[in-house]
């Protein structure tokens, strides 16, 4: 494969200062806020769906999150034994599907090294579509989200084309446009094993004419969006970051990537830029840096689990029971996010709908509360 062009190389110098690491009260954050306000309509994301409400990846979740006031709804892409791409949180399946009740495919489960991490089960990449097809979704966090194994074995694992063509559907029928935000998931491993992802994903984009408006995609591995980007399509990339380490099989860590530097380096192939929730809290300047070269930014993952919350926002002593998550949006949509990615898709929409009723102190919150 030819070489990847330098100027989108994100390699960093070994010694290039990195980001702010340490991040405690929130005074400083109203700079942030002065020199870039809230949109009036940070995007709203459905991750993986509407995921705190039905079993992810499924029909019923992205249905539930357009119909909760999701812009866009997001798919992680696996793909098939027969190199067809697939909607699943991991290529390892025993946690959201019932394979394991499956006599049938006994003898698939194995362990494997994906991305440096050796792990035992059963792999999409292991099966045929019409194979998968035999399966039924099941909740992934039942012991944190109870109340959605009410749908266990009800859904299907769906196809990429299928959430496409879902979406469509449901743009017409809610009057207003849906995007698809398709995660590339393990990238370098799947072209080690002859999987390439991008060529199968590019083909349905181009095949489906999908356009901006319709389709943002996003990975943590920088060079899978470089080979999207080289194919010329104009659609928005996402570079997805992480809190600890780097993309797998690059140079470059993530706080490296995340100094003025590196935001201008992901300018060059990108326009997103998907930090988690607690990496722009103040006194981090990942927020005005990013906007400064020319990123919007969609943190993630918004729950609204306790667990999920900082501790100030806690409520209650369960670590599953529901805390103030409107507090925590209204937090993030004053500091100035252009998008939140979010299991709870109507909370966020209900808190984007009156920030103000639901203001919280700068003073309230530290990032170090985050857990």
């Amino acid at each position: 494969m030819p070489a990847l062009p330098r100027r989108r190389s994100i390699l960093l110098a070994a010694g290039a200062a990195t980001a702010a690491t340490t991040v405690s009260a929130l005074p400083a954050a109203a700079a942030q806020v002065r020199q870039h306000p809230a949109p009036d309509r940070p995007l709203v994301i459905g991750h993986r769906g509407a995921a705190g409400w039905r079993p992810e990846h499924t029909a019923a979740s992205y249905i539930f999150a357009v119909q909760a006031g999701a812009d866009w709804i997001e798919p992680d892409l696996v793909p098939t034994k027969d190199h067809v791409l697939v909607v699943r949180h991991e290529n390892e399946i025993s946690q959201t599907t019932d394979v394991a009740k499956h006599p049938e495919f006994a003898q698939r489960r194995t362990t494997k090294t994906v991305d440096g991490r050796v792990v035992t089960g059963w792999f999409t990449e292991d099966f045929t579509l019409a194979e998968l097809k035999t399966l039924r979704a099941v909740e992934r966090l039942p012991l944190v989200r109870n109340r959605n194994t009410v749908f266990d074995g009800t859904q299907r694992i769906m196809t990429f084309q299928e959430v496409v063509d879902l979406a469509r559907r449901l743009s017409r029928r809610h009057g207003r446009r849906i995007a698809v935000f398709p995660e590339t998931k393990h990238p370098t491993y799947f072209r080690s094993i002859g999987l390439p992802l991008e060529p199968e994903l590019l083909r349905i984009v181009r095949q489906g004419h999908l356009d901006a408006r319709e389709c943002v995609i996003q990975s943590f591995e920088p060079s899978s969006l470089l080979r999207i980007a080289d194919a010329r399509l104009r659609l928005p990339l996402w570079q997805a970051l992480g809190t600890s380490g780097g993309p797998y099989g690059h140079t470059a860590t993530y706080a490296q990537m995340m100094t003025p530097a590196g935001l201008r380096e992901i300018a060059e192939y990108a326009d997103w830029i998907g930090p988690d929730k607690s990496s722009v809290l103040a006194p981090s300047p990942l927020l005005a840096d990013a906007h400064a070269a020319g990123l919007k930014v969609g943190a993630y993952t918004f729950r609204a689990e306790n667990q999920f919350l900082p501790a100030a926002l806690r409520r209650g002593t369960g670590p599953s029971e529901f805390g103030d998550a409107f507090a925590e949006y209204a937090l993030h949509y004053g500091l100035g996010v252009d998008a939140v990615v979010t299991d709870f898709p109507d909370l966020a929409v209900i808190a984007r709908n009156d920030v103000s009723a639901n203001d919280v102190s700068a003073n309230d919150v530290s990032a170090n509360d985050v857990t």
